[in-house]
């Protein structure tokens, strides 16, 4: 049986399935060019560590498409000088992705699992802090970050979330409930002023620890 062509697999996964969805700034393809999403899959699943399709982790958790973490990345504009705050490490890949862009990152996730299995992932990286805990309400609240990225859905933009940006700091988040979901990425100008862009429709599964908002009763 011939052996899977993994560099091939990774060619076709960036030009076939992210250019095409408007993703062309340059760093992000060639990081995910660079990065082995292949080892970053469990064992289970690896033939389809390039496909179209969400990768199931356990905790009925799972790692985005492709197309959709080579969006986020580009939509985030990440600098060499950025600290970044990842809530959800899940499979570590797109913590490693972070990693390649960014000065450092900061990684939490609730599952003690996910953790441990990213920290042997991510052994080569000396620019990632793993911790365990619910980052839902936000984590290490004394520093503000130039990127946050929250890597599951919540139904409502809370403002802590907001208020832990630097200046022209960039937060992504995927909010709403199904079947509506939004991508949007924020970006903190000042104390008062603020811009939010919507970027499309997507449909994730919920960031874990997060308060549900209150229900109307009739």
């Amino acid at each position: 049986m011939p052996q899977f062509n993994y560099e091939q697999a990774r060619f076709n996964m960036v030009e076939q399935q992210i250019r095409p969805w408007e993703v062309l700034n340059q760093s992000v393809l060639d990081v995910m060019a660079e990065v082995p999403r292949e080892k970053f899959v469990p064992a289970e699943y690896q033939a389809l560590a390039f496909a179209d399709v969400e990768i199931p982790l356990g905790h009925d958790q799972v790692m985005m498409f492709p197309r959709l973490e080579a969006r986020l990345l580009q939509s985030l504009s990440i600098k060499p000088t950025d600290r970044v705050l990842e809530i959800g490490t899940g499979s570590g890949y797109l913590t490693a992705l972070l990693a390649k862009l960014a000065e450092h990152v900061d990684s939490v996730d609730i599952h003690e699992d996910f953790i441990k299995q990213a920290e042997k992932k991510l052994a080569g990286f000396d620019n990632v802090s793993l911790s365990v805990g619910n980052a839902a309400q936000g984590w290490k609240t004394d520093i503000q970050y130039d990127v946050i990225v929250l890597t599951g859905s919540i139904p409502v933009l809370s403002s802590h979330f907001k208020a832990q940006l630097k200046p022209n700091g960039r937060l992504f988040a995927i909010v709403g409930q199904d079947p509506i979901m939004e991508a949007l990425v924020v970006t903190r100008y000042s104390d008062t002023e603020w811009q939010v862009d919507s970027l499309f429709e997507t449909s994730v599964a919920e960031l874990e620890g997060v308060a549900q908002p209150a229900q109307f009763v009739l």
